[in-house]
């Protein structure tokens, strides 16, 4: 099943709480730009990857949703993963989350889940995993609020979106710590920090030009635009990872 990544339009730090979390609110929008998670019943749980260049078994947000859904039901889940990977880690585009989130879906289904325990919440299993599971779980576009685990669904427009990574992997944490001492401002209230983590991403952003705009904690830089023509035109001149994709409604 395809786990879809995900831009935040738009993003404000709200505050830092006593626990080192920070409140944010922010418009998600998933796209169709997707890793692949393949899961069937088996003997015992296997895990493969592909399209990526190591797979960390000891920090794998698919065998952490596994394990999340076994805590939850009590119940013995063994399943078969292999997972092709097409979103940069490390991008804010939200790979992890989304595999997660697919993986949870996934094994609700194979294994009858859902027809046997109804009462089974998959959004409360999901906000322990991440604070972005719970959005994967019905993708589309949705202002999230608190740690971005409070969702309202809004519509999604149908537009199409440039995307470059400058295959720069930033971790989220650190960013979050990095605005507690320089803060933000602007449409995405995390870049000044990012920038402040990595030097070399404001180069990337002076370089892109007008009109693009961070996703997430980083390093992903997206630009809408109104058809696909005019997202292949903004890309063009672009030298590093770039995509072409396009905003997806809700599947769930």
């Amino acid at each position: 099943m395809p786990a879809r990544a995900k831009l935040n339009l738009d993003l404000a730090v709200l505050a830092s709480t006593h626990d080192g979390f920070h409140e944010i609110r922010t418009h998600m929008q998933s796209i169709a730009l997707h890793d692949l998670l393949a899961l069937t019943r088996a003997d015992h749980t296997t895990m493969t990857a592909s399209g990526s260049d190591e797979l960390d078994s000891t920090n794998n947000s698919v065998l952490d949703a596994h394990e999340a859904m076994q805590d939850a039901t009590g119940l013995d889940l063994p399943t078969k993963f292999h997972l092709y990977k097409r979103i940069p880690p490390g991008s804010g585009m939200g790979g992890a989350s989304s595999d997660a989130a697919a993986a949870m879906r996934g094994i609700a289904a194979i294994h009858n889940l859902e027809a046997a325990r109804a009462e089974l919440d998959l959004a409360k299993i999901a906000a322990r995993i991440g604070a972005d599971v719970p959005f994967f779980l019905t993708g589309g576009a949705a202002r999230a609020e608190g740690r971005g685990e409070r969702l309202t669904p809004l519509q999604s427009d149908p537009v199409w979106f440039a995307i470059a990574w400058p295959q720069i992997e930033l971790s989220t944490a650190t960013v979050y710590r990095a605005w507690d001492e320089v803060n933000g401002d602007g449409p995405n209230q995390l870049t000044r920090a990012a920038c402040h983590v990595e030097p070399k991403l404001q180069e990337f952003a002076a370089r892109l030009g007008d009109g693009w705009q961070m996703t997430g904690s980083g390093s992903a830089f997206f630009r809408r635009t109104a058809d696909r023509e005019s997202a292949q035109r903004a890309i063009a001149n672009v030298d590093c990872w770039t995509a072409v994709t396009n905003a997806v409604g809700a599947w769930a």
